[in-house]
């Protein structure tokens, strides 16, 4: 299994950790905002092999205590399995990113052990989603059985959506709020994270920008009517 990116230190990535993020290949979405668009295909060039990734993991312990596990979408890769038993082997805990299109390989992680904190994209109000994922005729089945299993309490978690002026506005926000509360009958989300868009060389899409700061606050009171904690990432 080849590993296509590692930041070897972060304090930001998996909440109360000191931890790694390592990048795996391959995504069934294409969001335009996307910073990591060179990995939205198996195609990138690898950095290494999980066996090397193994190794660093290995010369790391007692200064590192977590790894988070980001792409691209993780959960397509059919070697994640064993690649999260060989990291928990070595006493990590987990935190897993993904935007919750493959509920089944979620459940059976999370059911395994393999994983210890999930972190889940919401893209937007369900209108919206397709247009702002990049996939055409989009379902969110997938989608809200993954939240439906996050909200249900059986991992921490957090939910979180990265907002862009172009894509998201009151209307949609206050949508993507109510279908979020109404997945779980009385059981509202957790937490959510908003956090702005910022362009990078990496976007392939120009043009986009993050909201200012007064209308992330304004989706951030209006969500809260939804959601039990919302916060502004970064600000």
């Amino acid at each position: 299994m080849y590993i296509h990116g590692l930041q070897k230190m972060t304090l930001l990535d998996y909440p109360g950790k000191v931890a790694c993020t390592v990048f795996l290949a391959g995504c069934n979405y294409a969001c335009p905002y996307c910073h990591n668009s060179q990995l939205q295909t198996h195609d990138a060039e690898p950095l290494m092999h999980s066996d090397a990734l193994l190794s660093f993991l290995q010369k790391r312990q007692g200064i590192l205590d977590g790894v988070c596990i980001t792409g691209g979408e993780p959960t397509l890769n059919p070697e994640l399995p064993q690649l999260l038993a060989r990291i928990n082997a070595l006493g990590y805990a987990v935190k897993l990113d993904t935007n919750g299109s493959r509920p089944h390989v979620l459940r059976q992680l999370v059911e395994a052990g393999f994983v210890d904190y999930v972190a889940m994209d919401v893209k937007n109000g369900p209108a919206q989603y397709a247009q702002t994922v990049g996939v055409a005729g989009l379902q969110l089945k997938d989608v809200e059985e993954s939240l439906r299993f996050l909200i249900g309490g059986h991992i921490p978690y957090e939910l979180r959506t990265t907002l862009v002026q172009q894509l998201h506005d009151e209307e949609s926000i206050a949508a993507m709020g109510r279908w979020l509360a109404g997945l779980c009958p009385g059981k509202r989300p957790d937490v959510l994270y908003l956090q702005s868009f910022v362009d990078r060389d990496t976007v392939v899409f120009t043009g986009l920008s993050a909201p200012e700061k007064a209308q992330k606050e304004r989706f951030a009171q209006l969500l809260g009517e939804f959601v039990q904690k919302v916060y502004l990432r970064g600000e």
